[in-house]
């Protein structure tokens, strides 16, 4: 990412060290952590989400595994749909394995389900679960927001 300034990027610097260290168990290599971070970081911020919500989701949908396959067939990351590959992708839905791919397309999903509902993220967030009504990532305070002690760097 470029930074306006060195305050900013030290702060990115900052959360992208706490975070690592708290998807350890998740994720044990320290290359593959941080490619996931910044890809994540930059998706969200991309699409204009919260990456804290971001991190909670792919927590809740596939425990951050890569090739997590569900029993709908909603796949990677993100657990994004096959048939989403198709709406706004090039209709391979291998591609879903790649992290930026399934990052990406996650991000660009539940943007299109936030503004479906008009912000309401309870909504937005069965619609991405395919259960609309039922919140898809209950555990998402696990991921600090700003006015936590590791927040997310702003823009």
């Amino acid at each position: 990412p470029v930074f306006a300034s060195a305050a900013e990027r030290r702060h990115f610097q900052a959360w992208l060290d706490a975070m690592g260290a708290r998807m350890a168990a998740f994720l044990p290599e320290p290359l593959a952590r941080e490619d996931l971070l910044r890809t994540v970081w930059y998706e969200s911020r991309r699409a204009g989400l919260d990456v804290a919500l971001v991190l909670g989701l792919i927590q809740v949908e596939s425990a951050f595994r890569k090739y997590a396959i569900s029993s709908a067939s909603a796949r990677g990351y993100m657990q994004v749909m096959p048939f989403w590959t198709r709406v706004i992708g090039d209709g391979d839905d291998a591609k879903l394995f790649h992290m930026q791919t399934n990052i990406r397309f996650g991000c660009v999903i539940l943007r299109h389900y936030l503004d479906a509902e008009r912000g309401d993220l309870f909504m937005a967030l069965g619609r991405y679960n395919g259960s609309r009504g039922q919140a898809a990532v209950p555990g998402r305070g696990a991921w600090p927001r700003a006015s936590a002690g590791c927040s997310t760097p702003d823009p």
